[in-house]
């Protein structure tokens, strides 16, 4: 990895631990993080197919609860330096600004959202 790409990276320092080949708490971490986000996707599509109100309510609760619980593992692993993300470019970030610039002018009601 060259230094630019080290500067794009967004982590802290990683938390050591021992390099064994059982689980330790990072892998620990990982497959519960997984979990969760295969578990807040899947709630969110039986929400958009529950026809029970009753139901829906408590899929959205069952729902938000998981979600708080995804986001605290991901803040946890994130300060552990065990889950890092690349910095966008500027430029990226411009182009896909006026890419979804343009979606506004498809919109009905001349392209304000109402």
């Amino acid at each position: 990895m060259d230094s630019q790409q080290q500067q794009q990276k967004i982590q802290n320092p990683k938390t050591q631990f021992p390099e064994t080949p059982e689980m330790n708490d990072r892998d620990l971490a990982n497959d519960l993080l997984s979990m969760e986000k295969y578990m807040t996707a899947s709630y969110h599509t039986a929400m958009n197919e529950a026809s029970h109100e009753k139901l829906y309510r408590d899929l959205l609760a069952i729902f938000t609860e998981t979600q708080n619980e995804q986001r605290k593992l991901y803040e946890t692993m994130f300060q552990k330096g065990w889950y890092s993300m690349e910095a966008a470019e500027q430029q990226k970030l411009q182009q896909s600004y006026q890419q979804h610039q343009g979606y506004a002018s498809q919109f009905p009601y001349s392209g304000k959202v109402q």
